[in-house]
């Protein structure tokens, strides 16, 4: 996303709420270092997250600072609403650290009361043992999801976003039924679908896609490769459309040829768990419910030791390597249901030594009343 990707008022908007919250925790300053985070407060698309980069927002309105490789400045400058932009390294050797140092001395942040964000990326140990130390003799509270909670209810804006996301996968995905054929490669059934997310507007998107076949349908994970699709292949495809880097992620079943009985008799069992985590998906809910309703049907069919992946979690704005939020499907998660989240629901069977694995991915957008499914693509297992 960049400053120009949302209305000014939006990004007001979200500054305040992250300030209220700033407020209820007694903080005057948040480093802010994941870039879903830096993103969704100033703009700028920039690829800047592969090393060091902190945004330093303050809790009274005012202009704002921004780190980054020195390369991504111009960037910066043009696509983001920071105001003072400072590159670190680039022509030399330098460590970010000492840039965050002098900017902290520079301003007077070392008086404030600090909010580290430490996210599950893009903070590497060296750098985050660096800034403990810099920050050794100061008030410092570490604040790993407080943004990234503000930004689970998504606004129609980027409800739009996703919506253009979803669109340009399902528009992949028949280009993946009329391209898969006997003979092709994964790789090469993989080239044309990115052709088309390409074509239709897709940004790269945050983590690639998900393609097995034959003995590889028990990779939940597994990258394309140049295994060439045989009749009788089971196939499995994952992937997200990503539009101005707001993700919409769709996985299906496929069989070249007829499914194996078991494979049916399997898909029918994740199907049912699929069907009835969205029903129970509702706002007030507490996503450990929809979770229990799938894990209760894989275990009533006695799979449960095969269920190898969460039952699912929030989708949003994403960078790489995941497109995915804190609000797990999971069974100790707190986070409850509220109208705007997008949430993936994928209760998954690997049963390995079988060669048994069946995943049905789609997106849901959490309404007023209810959970909408935003592929639009079949979610039967197809035989081709």
């Amino acid at each position: 996303m960049s400053k120009h990707e949302f209305e000014m008022q939006e990004f007001e908007t979200r500054q305040s709420r992250v300030r209220e919250a700033m407020d209820k925790e007694g903080l005057d300053l948040i480093l802010c270092i994941a870039p879903q985070s830096i993103h969704w407060l100033i703009g700028t698309r920039a690829k800047s997250f592969q090393e060091f980069q902190c945004l330093f927002f303050t809790r009274e309105p005012g202009p704002l600072t921004v780190t980054m490789r020195l390369a991504e400045v111009l960037e910066y400058t043009e696509q983001s609403l920071a105001e003072d932009i400072r590159g670190w390294g680039g022509r030399e050797p330098e460590d970010p650290i000492d840039v965050v140092k002098a900017i902290m001395e520079e301003k007077g942040y070392f008086k404030h009361r600090i909010g580290l964000e430490v996210p599950y990326y893009y903070l590497g140990p060296y750098d985050y043992i660096k800034l403990k130390d810099l920050l050794k003799d100061c008030s410092v509270k570490e604040v790993p999801f407080l943004i990234e909670d503000l930004k689970l209810a998504k606004s129609p804006a980027e409800i739009a976003y996703i919506r253009k996301a979803s669109d340009i996968a399902d528009a992949a995905f028949q280009t993946g039924l009329d391209t898969l054929a006997e003979g092709k490669t994964e790789l090469e059934v993989a080239a044309e679908m990115h052709r088309t997310l390409m074509a239709l507007g897709s940004d790269a998107s945050a983590s690639p896609m998900n393609f097995v076949s034959g003995e590889r349908i028990v990779y939940p994970h597994g990258f394309p490769t140049e295994r060439k699709l045989q009749q009788g292949d089971d196939i499995n495809i994952e992937y997200s459309g990503c539009y101005k880097r707001y993700h919409c992620t769709v996985g299906r079943q496929l069989c070249l040829g007829k499914a194996r009985p078991r494979v049916k008799e399997v898909y029918k069992v994740v199907r049912e768990a699929c069907d009835l985590c969205i029903a129970e998906m509702k706002p007030g809910v507490p996503m450990v419910k929809p979770h229990e309703a799938a894990k209760k049907v894989i275990a009533d069919a006695g799979l449960d030791a095969y269920r190898l992946h969460t039952t699912g979690y929030g989708i949003g704005p994403g960078y790489p390597p995941s497109w995915g939020e804190n609000n797990h499907l999971f069974g100790d998660s707190k986070y409850i249901l509220e109208p705007g989240m997008v949430v993936s629901i994928e209760p998954p069977v690997y049963i390995n030594e079988e060669r048994v694995g069946v995943r049905i991915i789609d997106d849901v957008l959490i309404t007023e009343t209810g959970a909408e499914i935003l592929s639009k693509t079949s979610r039967d297992l197809i035989e081709l």
